[in-house]
């Protein structure tokens, strides 16, 4: 465990591919999103996106800096210095007063703080390593537990390498288990990289900068629908996050001159 500085930062058409599905009602204009921000260029490589409170929290995979940004027009709100620079790529908010956050190789970094203290920041090692290139994490509020979705290939373990993993670390005993809570078929390649629960159903989306795809499954993991990300918007969509009221939000990195940028999309009625 270490303690960190002290600042505190609050912070389109289906694709069939694949065996036939159920395909569920998708309640969001993929081809209509609305545009919160481009993003200056310290945040081109936008990795990671959560709600928290009124306000999105952000982190980019270079340097170990927790970003606020408004979620009404992206602007940057504040930011902490939590930890040293690497591969950071997914965060989670449990409550306004502790996040998290994921390595590549699965190492975890918790921050809190209490009334007007300043932040505390513990790091947790699992039996993840760098190849197995985690790239999305959320927060599972129904059984207390953190999902972490890994893009690459499973090293040991026994898991069938035609498939993507999920898996489940305990916010109570602090272990990440060995045992996948999810399956992803690598449909063309499916790799994860954004992970997000929704509000409403309990499903899971998650999306995939390859082939550049948004996957929805059921509280139980199975695949409900596939839908194409238009390159013209979200060239490598990184990032995703729910409001409480089911609005969606995406993040892209910065891409072919492009800015990184983020986007809302409105729940439908």
């Amino acid at each position: 465990m270490r303690m960190n500085p002290p600042i505190w930062l609050f912070l389109a058409p289906l694709c069939t591919c694949g065996p036939a599905r159920m395909m569920a009602q998708f309640s969001y204009d993929l081809d209509h999103p609305v545009l919160v921000a481009e993003l200056p260029k310290e945040l081109d490589e936008i990795s990671g996106l959560t709600l928290c409170g009124d306000d999105l929290l952000a982190v980019e995979d270079e340097h170990g800096i927790l970003y606020r940004l408004s979620a009404t027009d992206g602007s940057i709100q504040e930011r902490l210095e939590f930890w040293d620079d690497g591969d950071y790529e997914g965060l989670a908010a449990v409550s306004e007063d502790e996040i998290w956050v994921t390595k590549s190789n699965g190492r975890l970094y918790r921050i809190t703080r209490s009334g007007n203290d300043r932040p505390r920041v513990e790091e947790f090692n699992n039996w993840l390593k760098g190849e197995n290139d985690v790239e999305g994490l959320a927060y599972d509020a129904a059984r207390n537990r953190l999902l972490l979705a890994c893009k690459d290939d499973p090293k040991g373990n026994g898991l069938d390498k035609d498939n993507r993993y999920i898996f489940a670390f305990d916010l109570k005993t602090r272990e990440l288990s060995e045992e996948a809570a999810y399956s992803i078929p690598r449909e063309d390649e499916f790799s994860p990289s954004a992970l997000a629960i929704h509000p409403h159903t309990g499903q899971l989306f998650l999306t995939s900068s390859v082939g550049n795809r948004l996957l929805v499954t059921d509280r139980e993991g199975n695949i409900e629908t596939v839908r194409k990300l238009d390159k013209k918007w979200l060239p490598q969509a990184e990032g995703l996050a729910f409001a409480p009221d089911g609005t969606l939000y995406i993040s892209t990195e910065a891409k072919d001159g492009e800015p990184a940028r983020i986007y809302r999309l409105p729940l439908a009625p």
